[in-house]
């Protein structure tokens, strides 16, 4: 007998040689017909394959996200399935889940896959899935999937093979269709209902552009017919949200060649958004005890040499430049600048906690390919700030930092969210991180007691840690689903001792204080852009670059819609005249698209009674009220920060 541990403590003995499948079944025959692959240890099984040993097992649906890569990573073996029977003589690469889906990378020859060919894949797709043909794992070795391989003529799966030891080595088959493949894989096709082929793309092999091109194939798959059109339905929400394209149209940002990419240029209703974020992170921190510092955009080498970034995270800096004698970086982050101010005088365990906040500029060399929009730029301005205390402050002080996360969640709408705990590897100490283990271990304690007792929603990745410390990666959701990494959240107890950061404690001993590194903004950059697919472009009164319209009818009102105009100004609230000779319906439309919160029609009416017709963005008119009380409920909204 074998004893098999699940995920709540659960223990249950088996006979030797039970499949995952099996272990479902003898729990009910509902769960088993969810269960799509399982969780061996840690490793992702096929539910098929015999468990000889006791183990700790978690059995995967559709819902986890191991289940998904399953599932998807399947369906690619069945558009090859597919792509074999439509294009005989094709050659396969190969074809992982990513994160919405699927590929498979194919070399067709001469022949090039277009759209309408997708269509005639996608319905070949459908049939193979109805045969329900079961994914059959078979052990081989080397010397027979060389051989395999060689008759087929296909070079490129023999590449794969010249980089696997013997005994290593699985084909899986599914109807007609034999792959290399270390798996896992769903049970059989009848699980994949839905399928849709999104797009054709070119793709070198090994992503190198010596190589051969290579046809790469994209698509995305459901266990229903609902859940693919629920998903359709938000890709197209999703590209009418696209930041790139309403950062145009709502004149936010731009690109240009001459600048450089990833360099974007801030117009003018973009600097107002700015300028309204770094307003609401002033007063935040202001009143949570920040000290606010400006530092320079570059230093020398030998700062970041202490620091560490230099040996660490000098391919995401820029190049140096020579300067009387020495080097000096563009600087990619604020920290070792603050450090430097802790350092610029003595301090007293009275002097902390101490938290130095600064919206810095940085600058970082992302690749080229990796560049998007306002998500992955090459220069930044930063929510930044460091809180320098001691350990036993650490606690209060890394929970005041998640409760200003919280509060900005609650007021920009952010419904989802998730810390992700990043954590050491600790046979990398030394190389990817600070050989520290007794440190390591110290601080993602801490950061883990403040997770648990303030029940913040988290999970725990290995292998992503700053290289000084455990960090927590702040993960959310926009309105329509897509998720976004905002910012990070840092323990650091080895850059105080590079710097010699000290303070003198209450029995006159030098101590190193933690340092906590916190950007609950993140930059302007990423925010905005999730900002803006947030909320569509709809900003909320407040952050609106332009907050009021005033739409006179005709001409002859034009005198009272700008004095209209200018009570608004005096009171502080953005606001501009739609003065061309349009008709009254084409001017609401326009206003409409630029998505202004709230316009004022005037007419005769409204002049002789010092009134506006008021209308909001997406909900239609709202009445007539005097210009003093809508100036009034104006400030009001703007003040309180209401959500649109």
């Amino acid at each position: 007998m074998i004893d098999i541990r699940f995920p709540d403590g659960a223990v249950r003995s088996y006979e030797a040689g039970v499949s995952a499948l099996d272990v479902a079944k003898s729990i009910s025959e509902g769960l088993a017909r969810k269960v799509i692959a399982a969780q061996v240890n840690g490793e992702v099984w096929d539910l098929s394959r015999p468990l000889t040993q006791s183990a700790t097992l978690k059995l995967l649906t559709w819902d986890d996200t191991e289940g998904k890569n399953t599932f998807w990573h399947s369906s690619a073996h069945l558009l090859a399935e597919a792509v074999e029977s439509v294009f005989p003589g094709v050659k396969f690469w190969v074809g992982p889940a990513v994160e919405k889906g699927f590929y498979y990378d194919m070399d067709l020859g001469e022949r090039k896959i277009t759209e309408d060919d997708l269509v005639v894949l996608q319905k070949k797709m459908v049939e193979l899935s109805k045969k329900n043909s079961s994914f059959i794992r078979k052990e081989i070795t080397k010397q027979e999937a060389v051989a395999y391989f060689e008759a087929k003529g296909d070079e490129y799966k023999l590449d794969l093979l010249a980089g696997l030891e013997d005994g290593t080595i699985t084909f899986y088959t599914q109807g007609d269709f034999t792959d290399l493949c270390r798996g896992p894989h769903i049970p059989h096709t009848g699980f994949i209902k839905a399928i849709q082929l999104t797009s054709i793309a070119g793709a070198y092999w090994k992503g190198d552009e010596r190589n051969k091109q290579l046809t790469r194939v994209y698509g995305i798959t459901f266990p229903t017919q609902k859940e693919l059109d629920e998903y359709l339905t938000m890709l197209e929400e999703a590209k009418k949200r696209d930041h790139r394209k309403l950062g145009k149209e709502l004149g936010i940002f731009t690109m240009d060649d001459d600048v450089g990419p990833g360099l974007p240029l801030w117009l003018p209703n973009g600097t107002i958004i700015i300028e309204e974020l770094e307003k609401l992170a002033k007063e935040t921190e202001q009143a949570a005890g920040y000290k606010r510092v400006v530092t320079p955009h570059l230093a020398k080498e030998s700062m970041y040499l202490t620091s560490g970034h230099l040996p660490y995270y000098q391919d995401s800096m820029y190049p140096a430049m020579e300067l009387d004698g020495q080097k000096y970086y563009l600087k990619a982050m604020n920290c070792p600048h603050h450090h430097k101010i802790f350092s610029s005088e003595p301090r007293s365990y009275k002097d902390l906690p101490l938290r130095l906040a600064e919206y810095g500029t940085c600058y970082r060399y992302e690749q080229s390919g990796e560049l998007f929009g306002l998500m992955r730029v090459r220069c930044l301005h930063m929510n930044d700030a460091h809180i320098y205390c001691t350990k036993e402050q650490f606690y209060e002080e890394f929970k005041a930092v998640n409760a200003m996360y919280l509060k900005y969640f609650d007021l920009f709408g952010i419904d989802k969210y998730v810390m992700r705990l990043s954590l050491h590897e600790p046979s990398k100490l030394g190389k990817k991180y600070v050989d520290e283990p007794g440190l390591w271990k110290e601080t993602e304690e801490l950061v883990r007691e403040v997770l648990v007792k303030t029940n913040t929603p988290f999970v725990e990745v290995p292998d992503e840690a700053a290289f000084y410390g455990p960090k927590i990666d702040v993960q959310i959701w926009s309105a329509i689903g897509r998720e976004f990494t905002l910012a990070t959240n840092q323990v650091d107890f080895a850059q105080g001792r590079r710097f010699k950061l000290g303070f003198t404690t209450a029995d006159n001993q030098q101590d190193t204080p933690l340092i906590i590194h916190r950007a609950p903004l993140g930059t302007h950059e990423r925010f905005i852009g999730f900002l803006l697919e947030h909320y569509a472009g709809k900003f909320p009164l407040w952050l609106a670059p332009m907050q009021v319209k005033v739409l006179p009818i005709s001409d002859k009102y034009l005198d009272y819609a700008n004095s209209v105009a200018q009570q608004l100004k005096n009171a502080d609230i953005r606001a501009a005249v739609d003065d061309r000779q349009e008709k009254i319906g084409k001017k609401i439309r326009d206003t409409e698209l630029l998505k202004v919160p709230y316009m004022l029609i005037v007419g005769e009416k409204e002049m002789q009674e010092n009134a506006v017709s008021v209308r909001r963005q997406g909900k239609g008119d709202e009445g007539t009220v005097a210009v003093s009380d809508f100036v009034q409920q104006a400030v009001s909204e703007i003040r309180e920060r209401k959500s649109a």
